[in-house]
């Protein structure tokens, strides 16, 4: 009896032990060719309705008595092994789709220890467009092994792809094992691929859509009141002398707004907003960061939304390139994270604290790492206080390869701040993505809101009981879609949130230059399931 893929992934038929059909069946169950649940049908394809797409991975047999199962079996060795086939039968109200896969592996040598990486690639038969007009490069997804052979797996591979009913979507999967994080150097089999139709994120509000470049957007809740704090230039640019801050106010949730009044209106420099908070007090602090013949960092308070005063610059050394939101932390005071670097391929990166224990008056600068390559760097961070000195703080990668390294940082204190670990995490559906992090009281949630430029411009939440990724940071669980933007790249993203009685609200840009606005979305905060 053989256990185990064919080394040469010939095609020939695999005999297997009735367990292994135990426990793979029902996964194959549960994403039949159509199956029902309460809020989709979703539609799927076994293994023998898809063909060879890349390079040449085998189809094979898993059987056992009279019943067998076909998967196709991908190489752990080799690169660009990848299969294909085409879902039709879209609904009428489809508005986008998220893929999953089952694979399970029958070699002796499975276990926990190993990780494989899997991509998809999307595209859809319009009639009057070409077919790769709408081809999406998924990011690349890192799973586990099960703790041994003849176990199965149903692994997200894309939570939200904007899809047009009706029209036949092509659905290609491959196996990376010439990323890092693909350490199973042994075949896996494919036998399943399901596509389920997803319901569209609810419409944002818009703050300000007025010419120019809107974008950046801070906000806070002051009581029932949302203060959204956001700048407008002429494009992505920080430096520009008519770069100025605004502010509006809004006490409907985010449906109606103020006008718009200004904040920071710097001679000589561009004014963007980068980080908010609460002060001891209550009252809203704000960081504006001052760019022109040199780098400035000036802290506002303000108690309405609408009259900001300066409560102080501090001078940092190194010169943070911004500094972010503001939270407390017991017997330390007000806290915030740094970043510090050039951007360029050296290794000349920093990052750190900022504590102030008189209210935000005077601010202490600590620096945790430096000499850190772009790649090791973590930036643009937002942290929590979890309590009992554990602060945990997610963090945005420049990482530009289309990897499983392409995937924010988690960076954890469990003494208040003064000492702190930096690590990878699985979450690498991100392009340039700003994290921003709520932590719900009432049930200990985590969520954690990014903007995945490009790819569809699609805002993403992850929720978690912080406890589970504390000491496993790769294993946030999958993310969901909960507003939309543009596609333009730069163009959109910088997610900033905050919440009130329960609801979360999301402030962030989109557009494409010249011209770009700000909006807000409202977000039901996550249940304990």
């Amino acid at each position: 009896m053989e256990m185990a893929f064919p080394p040469d992934e010939s095609h020939q038929d695999m005999r297997i032990t009735n367990s292994l059909l135990l426990l793979l069946l029902p996964a194959i169950a549960l994403l039949a060719i159509t199956s029902f649940s309460a809020e989709r049908t979703s539609i799927g394809l076994n293994a023998n309705q898809m063909s060879i797409a890349t390079g040449q991975p085998s189809l094979v047999m898993m059987s056992s008595g009279s019943t067998h199962v076909p998967v196709w079996s991908l190489s752990g060795g080799t690169v660009g092994q990848s299969v294909a086939g085409v879902v039709t039968g879209l609904p009428s109200d489809c508005r986008a789709v998220k893929v999953e896969i089952v694979v399970t592996t029958t070699d002796e040598t499975t276990s926990a220890d190993f990780e494989d990486v899997y991509r998809v690639h999307l595209s859809q038969m319009v009639n009057g467009e070409p077919f790769t007009e709408r081809h999406y490069q998924g990011s690349p997804v890192r799973s586990a092994l099960p703790k041994g052979p003849f176990h199965s797996r149903t692994i997200l591979l894309e939570s939200y792809y904007e899809a047009v009913p009706h029209a036949p979507l092509c659905v290609r999967i491959q196996r990376e094992p010439g990323d890092p994080a693909d350490t199973f150097t042994r075949p896996t089999g494919l036998a399943m691929v399901v596509v389920t139709p997803v319901n569209a994120p609810a419409k944002a509000h818009v703050v300000q859509d007025v010419a120019g470049y809107n974008s950046w957007p801070m906000l806070q809740a002051i009581g029932e009141k949302l203060v959204c704090v956001y700048s407008r230039g002429s494009g992505h640019t920080i430096d520009e002398d008519s770069r100025v801050t605004y502010a509006r106010t809004s006490m409907d949730r985010g449906k109606t707004w103020t006008a718009e009044t200004v904040v920071a209106s710097s001679p000589g420099y561009g004014d963007v907003p980068i980080g908010k908070g609460l002060d001891a007090n209550g009252a809203m602090l704000l960081w504006v960061r001052r760019v022109g013949k040199d780098w400035q960092h000036d802290l506002y308070r303000t108690t309405d939304g609408v009259t900001f005063t300066l409560v102080t610059t501090p001078k940092l050394e190194p010169v943070p390139v911004q500094i972010t939101d503001v939270f407390s932390v017991p017997d330390v005071g007000l806290m915030a994270l740094w970043f510090a670097g050039n951007y360029a391929e050296d290794n000349n990166h920093s990052w750190g604290t900022l504590t102030s224990r008189d209210n935000g008056s005077t601010w202490t600068q600590t620096t945790v790492e430096s000499g850190l390559s772009k790649g090791q760097w973590p930036t643009e961070p937002s942290a929590v206080h979890l309590g009992d000195g554990k602060i945990l703080a997610i963090a945005r990668t420049e990482q530009g390869n289309s990897t499983t390294e392409r995937a924010q940082f988690q960076m954890l204190s469990t003494d208040s701040g003064a000492t702190w670990k930096r690590t990878q995490t699985n979450i690498s559906d991100v392009f340039l993505s700003t994290p921003s992090l709520i932590l719900d009281p009432q049930t200990s949630l985590l969520s954690n809101y990014y903007y995945q430029r490009g790819a569809g411009g699609v805002l993403r939440r992850r929720v978690v009981d912080p406890a589970r990724i504390l000491d496993h940071p790769r294993e946030w669980p999958a993310s969901e879609a909960v507003a939309q933007g543009s596609a333009a790249s730069i163009d959109a993203g910088n997610v900033n949130t905050t919440v009130i009685n329960g609801t979360h609200y999301l402030a962030f840009y989109s557009g494409k230059s010249p011209d770009t606005a700000v909006f807000v979305s409202e977000v039901t905060a996550p249940v304990a399931k």
